[in-house]
């Protein structure tokens, strides 16, 4: 039973309880001068749990005593691919040479680790942290729906599937489908029940059918083999459709119930110790729409080959390029999307003589491949829907479709039939034969023949344009063909003239789908017909839209732009000039190209070489062509891009003579270029010469002065050649310079890992560690400058796995890095860089304390006690460290006050963590040498740096364990002794319950201070009230939590405050309203947690009862001691007006308020005579003064009457004592006789 307190005892003696409180406010003043100055040393903390080890396992709350013993954990995390399998080739890292490339393969095979420290949360149910949910619920076969939306309901495909309903251990529901009962395989489909809203069944649609409507608009039909399987999946659907909507309720319920607590706690819950929500690094979902081309129609149709029973098709085959292009920012924002629309029957006409399909059945320049990522289908190398994304959306985004043909000629003679066109049908038979004799002859080669667009957002908030239509097709300008004359034509498309008569339908519409690499997306299908592949975007090179790379992805783009042949004189027939790129890796003679080209539609997935596209008789063609080329892992300096261009002859014999007719391909120069400079890939716009031979060692050989064979160059080898390339790749940089911060984010992960080991691996450089660390907070500081930050909170807690060092002499990550940032900071030429560590320590910290909890449980150190587990020279590196802190706070906070706010809180959050990893008693000496630099007589900016360190200190998940709630004996006559000074801050107290007595002393201090001081220091004590409040871990155990030593110093301060404010108001500034309201508050909070923390014995009754009425007694005397103390100090305006005004009002309605309820007997005696005083006083003071006396005067003793005479009626009901009521009316009576005779009016 917790001792009734002293004054309290002595209420049954009227008129001593303000002389108590005054004696009391004395005490606590005196003790706090004295406090002021004095350092208290906290307790050896290791030591008392070790000697107190059988008290605490014996008490029935020792949780409020103990730590858990498993505080910290390691786990790794799966990482969530979108992709069926991993995007990393197979043996990808023992291909890699580089340390960097292998370090980033390394980076995307393995899952992220994260480690736990167990940190209870606010609103977090601690039964759900050992709860074991998960299973199968329901399984059987139903029948699924495709989910294609452009497909009406009653014309979808069901596939029979294998579903699972599970129940995950986040207690969410999941539907996996599967093509058998083994689940063991890949899963086919999932549908997330979360999403769930409702189902139902749909007769129309399918016999035994249901749907499940999902929050998005969006459905799944489903449907089962008989109405006794279908009735069983909708009862089981319902219910958990009905669990999830429950769980919703009750979140808004809680919600409902914090936000009622913030309106108790004046709406100002602080949540600072909650850690922010941290994700792993993931690819950014940009905004992404599918493009589904179904058909190119022209105006001549007709029948070709065996299809004279079907539809009529186009004569002639007709290719598709597809790419999305930025008017506004005037670049292409994507790759080429290529899709061939060609029936059957159009796509024979192309295996010509050049172009006869191997025995094999693949075209020249190609071998067959069996599967590509273990899809069968996709050896066709025939796609119909692209899925293209765009990072920055607005409506000057078209999409772009170019149309090419076989090469044939003139692009105005060839486009003619197809704008004039008198007679269809004799004109589709003379086009489809002449184009039957060209596509036997030339169907590899290419021209460029259409184009149309279509814009594809509505605004810039990335609506689509579905209602949208593709222009009609304009015809192609061959000396307008580049990216920029297109971006051009764009800006006006609507004024081009002519246009040829076609139709374009796009729709947009995903379903089994690959990446741009080809590697399958989940959920897919690996005999589906249909394959979706994503289109590569081509982000902006700003910071804003950088990420850390997640994935493998390895891709080279290549652009010839441009030939200038008209002033060469080497070959005679230059005209119709074809360029064929090949990627090789040696230049002997003997050397061939590397099968890493994708390949177009209808034919090979890779190849070994790309042809541009032919402008007939233009000796200084443009192109705009696009190669894409998987770059092997390894890279070396013979690998190479090489250009080949050839002269095509394109006579045709349409009058069957037997002239001998020209060779198809005529050789007429070649160029080259290394891929790598200086060890990095070159992507810059390049001017290349051409040479009119290939010698062996050609590569390297312009720079050679003394070479065997030296090339023969094309007009003295000037740059005749125009290209560019692209790179799109994770484990390569195309950026010259490796520390610009694109690059930085691109690679964080990969370069921040490197440089830690570094860090930890060169023991013998003295100058390596420091620099090391100069990099890293170079790094960093980018990445805040950028708002990048959230990237280095990923990789701290996901990515960030301290190694071994190799060296048997070095250091650990924590322990060079602590060493390096003294050494940093005691340095005073470089102030630049003591300010960014200074302002971006956070992220030292956080690696400082992964590192220790990692070494904890590497090392089995977990399990020995906590004075063992670092070693005395690290205990010594965190002292010198704080104390090189300290001066940068305490001194220089008006030169750099962004910087000393980040590292007081930095090093507050760091010492939090340190409290749960090593020895306690050594964590509070830290924090009591940090307080100990701080002053009273600081400015108002210390005092709010040493209120936010304490509240992120006191915001620890184990706060209540770390004061030890538990009492200490102390020998008789000392008990004696102190028995005075209860409500003194001691250093006994302050010793045995650092934490709070630390908070209690410095708060003690603040309230004497100006406002502002006042509000932090309040505001630290109300929200740590807050959040154990709101702590479920403690609902059961609210009498331990409020006998903890944070209850017992709201009554202490509400004491000090009171008895200070009556007995000196010239010392004390005045309370406002927050604070009077934030500390009353706090106090009816543990009034009401005291009342409900008692249990039903009999003594327990009787001293609730005690209590109660003692609180009453202190309510009732504090109401009127604070009306009394009113009106002193608003005299003046109470007289106005003969006392008839507002305020005067107001006063007579408290305490008419205050007579409403009933008063305790003790309080009602102390009233009455304290009441008979003020008679007499008033008497004689009539008497000796002879002054009149005025109506206010008697306001008080007026309404003491008030106070007796409605006591008299409370006790009649009571049954009343008729001593008390007696002399009650008499002092009624005279009271009034009084009134009346000095106020006859």
């Amino acid at each position: 039973m917790a001792e009734v307190r002293k004054f309290t005892k002595r209420l049954s003696k009227p008129g001593t309880a303000a002389e108590l409180r005054q004696s009391v406010s004395e005490a606590v003043r005196s003790s706090v001068v004295l406090e002021k100055t004095k350092v208290v040393e906290p307790l050896d903390y290791e030591n008392v749990i070790a000697q107190r080890k059988t008290q605490i396992y014996s008490d029935p709350l020792r949780d409020l005593l103990m730590f858990p013993m498993e505080d910290i954990s390691i786990s790794v995390i799966s990482r969530q691919r979108r992709t069926v399998q991993s995007t990393v080739p197979e043996d990808g890292e023992k291909r890699a040479q580089s340390l960097f490339v292998k370090e980033c393969i390394k980076t995307y095979n393995n899952g992220p680790a994260a480690v736990s420290l167990m940190v209870f949360p606010l609103f977090q149910d601690s039964s759900s942290l050992c709860s074991q949910k998960g299973g199968v619920i329901k399984q059987g076969w139903l029948h699924k729906a495709n989910v294609n939306s452009t497909i009406t309901v009653t014309m979808k495909v069901f596939k029979r599937r294998y579903f699972y309903l599970t129940q995950l251990p986040d207690g969410s529901y999941i539907l996996n489908s599967y093509k058998d009962e083994k689940n063991s395989k890949e899963s086919k489909g999932c549908i997330y029940l979360d999403a769930c809203i409702d189902v139902v069944q749909c007769p129309k649609m399918r016999r035994h059918a249901f749907e499940l409507k999902m929050l998005d608009k969006y459905s799944h039909y489903l449907a089962a083999e008989t109405e006794q399987e279908m009735e069983e999946w909708l009862i089981t659907l319902k219910k958990i459709i009905q669990i999830n909507t429950d769980s919703l309720v009750q979140e808004k319920k809680e919600t409902v119930e914090i936000s009622q607590g913030q309106n108790f706690f004046n709406n100002s819950l602080d949540f600072s110790g909650i850690e922010p929500d941290i994700k792993p690094f993931e690819e950014k979902c940009n905004k992404r729409f599918l493009v589904n081309c179904h058909d190119l129609m022209f105006n001549i149709l007709g029948q070709v080959g065996d299809n004279a029973k079907g539809p009529p098709t186009n004569v002639e085959p007709f290719f598709i390029n597809l790419a999305l292009f930025d008017v506004k920012n005037n670049c292409k924002i994507s790759a080429d999307f290529h899709v061939d629309l060609n029936p059957p029957s159009v796509r024979e006409m192309l295996w010509g003589p050049s172009s006869q399909p191997a025995t094999d059945g693949t075209p020249r320049g190609s071998s067959p491949e069996s599967f590509i990522h273990g899809i069968k289908n996709l050896t066709e190398g025939i796609f119909f829907q692209g899925i293209f994304s765009v990072t920055n959306p607005h409506p000057e985004i078209f999409l772009v479709a170019r149309i090419e043909k076989v090469l044939q000629g003139n692009i105005t003679h060839c486009a003619e039939p197809y704008i004039k066109n008198s007679d269809p049908a004799k004109t589709a038979q003379k086009v489809h034969r002449t184009a039957k004799q060209v596509c036997s002859r030339l169907g590899q080669y290419r021209m460029p023949f259409a184009w149309a667009a279509r814009p594809i957002f509505k605004d810039i908030q990335g609506s689509l344009d579905v209602d949208g239509r593709f222009s009609p097709l304009y015809k192609q300008d061959s000396s307008k063909l580049s990216n920029e004359d297109i971006l051009k034509l764009l800006s006006e498309y609507k004024k081009n003239v002519l246009t040829i008569v076609a139709s374009l339908p796009v729709f947009f519409s995903a379903i089994d789908c690959i990446t741009s690499s080809y590697v399958p997306l989940k959920p897919f299908e690996k005999n589906c017909q249909n394959i979706t592949v994503e289109v590569e975007e081509f982000v902006p090179e700003m910071t804003k839209y950088c990420y850390p790379f997640t994935i493998y992805k390895n891709h080279l783009y290549v652009y010839p732009l441009q030939l200038k042949y008209d002033s060469q004189k080497t070959f005679a027939k230059a005209r119709n000039i074809a360029v064929c790129v090949e990627f090789r890796d040696s230049d002997e003679s003997d050397a061939s190209a590397l099968k890493c080209i994708y390949g177009k539609p209808a034919g090979s997935v890779f190849t070994t070489n790309a042809y541009a596209v032919v402008s007939h008789h233009n000796q200084n063609p443009e192109f705009y062509d696009e190669i894409k080329i998987e770059l092997p892992i390894h890279l070396h300096q013979k690998h190479h891009l090489l250009f080949t261009f050839y002269h095509v002859s394109c006579e045709i014999n349409t009058k069957g003579t037997t002239k001998k007719q020209d060779t198809v391909e005529t050789p007429v120069g070649f160029a080259w270029v290394p891929l790598l400079k200086d060890g990095r890939i070159i992507t810059l716009e390049q001017q290349l010469p051409v040479s009119a031979n290939l010698p062996p060692g050609y590569i390297y050989s312009k720079g050679r002065l003394f070479s065997p064979i030296i090339p023969y160059w094309v007009d003295g080898a000037k740059p005749l050649l125009k290209i560019k390339s692209h790179l799109e790749s994770t484990i390569y940089t195309q950026c010259l310079h490796a520390m610009e911060i694109q690059v930085m984010i691109q690679f964080l992960p990969v370069i921040l890992m490197q440089l830690f080991q570094v860090l930890t691996n060169m023991t013998h450089e003295d100058d390596v560690p420091f620099n090391c660390t100069m990099v890293l907070l170079h790094i960093v500081s980018k990445c805040h400058e950028e708002g990048l930050d959230n990237y280095l909170r990923s990789f701290i807690k996901y990515s960030f796995r301290p190694e071994k060092p190799s060296a048997p002499q070095a250091q650990l990550i924590h322990e060079t890095l602590a060493t390096t940032m003294i050494a940093i900071l005691k340095q005073s030429a470089d102030f630049l860089a003591i300010n960014k560590l200074l302002k971006y320590s956070w992220f030292f910290f956080e690696i400082i304390a992964k590192s220790m909890a990692t070494y904890l449980l590497e090392e089995n150190k977990i399990k020995l006690p906590r004075g063992q587990r670092f070693s005395e020279a690290y205990h010594h590196v965190l002292h010198s460290l704080l104390l090189a802190i300290i001066p940068h706070v305490t001194i220089r906070y008006a030169e750099i006050p962004d910087e000393s706010r980040n590292v007081n809180y930095s090093l507050a959050s760091f010492l939090k963590r340190c409290l749960t990893l090593m020895d306690r008693g050594f964590v509070f000496n830290l924090i009591n040498d940090y307080i100990s630099g701080f002053s009273p007589k600081d400015p108002k900016v210390l005092a709010e740096y040493k209120f936010e360190f304490l509240q992120t200190i006191c915001n620890h998940e184990h706060y209540i364990p770390l004061n030890l709630p538990m009492a200490f004996a102390k020998p008789k006559l000392q008990r004696v002794q102190d028995s005075n000074l209860e409500y003194s801050l001691s250093d006994e107290y302050c010793k045995h319950h650092f934490l709070v007595g630390l908070l209690l002393r410095e708060t003690s201090i603040a309230l004497q201070d100006n406002y502002e001081i006042r509000y932090t220091a309040i505001s630290v004590i109300k929200n740590l009230l807050i959040k154990h409040a709101f702590d479920t871990r403690y609902q059961h155990k609210v009498r331990m939590f409020v006998s903890s030593p944070v209850s017992h110093y709201l009554i202490f301060v509400l004491q000090t405050r009171q008895s200070s404010t009556r007995s000196s108001v010239s010392q004390y500034n005045r309370l406002d309203q927050y604070e009077i309201r934030s500390l009353l508050m706090c106090y009816l909070y543990i009034v009401k947690m005291i009342s409900e923390g008692s249990t039903t014995t009999e003594a327990n009754i009787f001293h609730q009862a005690l209590l109660e009425g003692n609180t009453a007694t202190e309510v009732s005397l504090t109401v009127l001691d604070t009306i009394s103390f009113f009106t002193q100090c608003f005299k003046s305006q109470l007289l106005n007006n003969d006392g008839h005004n507002p305020l005067m009002k107001k006063v007579f309605d408290i305490h008419l308020a205050f007579l409403k309820n009933g008063q305790s007997e003790v309080s009602l005696k102390h009233v009455r005579n304290k009441s008979l005083r003020l008679r007499v006083a008033l008497l004689l003071g009539k008497k000796d003064q002879g002054n009149r006396i005025s109506k206010p005067q008697l306001m008080k003793p007026l309404n003491l009457a008030f106070v007796n005479i409605n006591t008299e009626q409370q006790n009649t009901e009571r049954g009343p004592d008729h001593e008390f009521l007696k002399s009650a009316r008499a002092f009624n009576f005279i009271l009034l006789f009084l009134f009346f005779f000095f106020f006859p009016q």
